[in-house]
């Protein structure tokens, strides 16, 4: 573990994975992270409890048929299969622009074992 003072803004230094996890930069992939999966992951969970409720409480709305021998409960559930592919897919979308460039990012300086300080511009 390197014993040497470090400046708070610098990068850490790569045999230091607690400062790593300490920095802003770690901090802000978290962030952005949380961003996009506490949100889906409440929406997704109250769509999924929708669809449970109606199929308990609801069962005259739940039988009403479409087309043919489709109802409203087979299309709520086909619809939930669908919403966790589109779930899925927006969140590769979303690491492949806001999550994978930061975590190489950080991921490069802890194999470079850069420890100096940022540029001034």
């Amino acid at each position: 573990m390197s014993t040497k003072a470090r400046d708070p803004g610098s990068p850490p230094a790569s045999d230091d994975p607690v400062a790593v996890q300490n920095s802003p930069e770690f901090a802000a992939l978290r962030k952005a992270l949380r961003r996009f999966v506490f949100p889906a992951t409440i929406a997704f969970l109250c769509w999924y409890a929708l669809y449970v409720l109606l199929s308990a409480y609801a069962r005259g709305f739940m039988a009403i048929k479409i087309a043919g021998n489709i109802n409203v409960a087979l299309l709520l559930g086909v619809l939930q299969f669908v919403s966790t592919f589109l779930i899925a897919w927006a969140y590769a979308r979303y690491a492949d622009k806001h999550l994978d460039p930061a975590a190489a990012a950080i991921r490069e300086r802890m194999a470079s074992g850069d420890d100096t300080t940022k540029e001034e511009s």
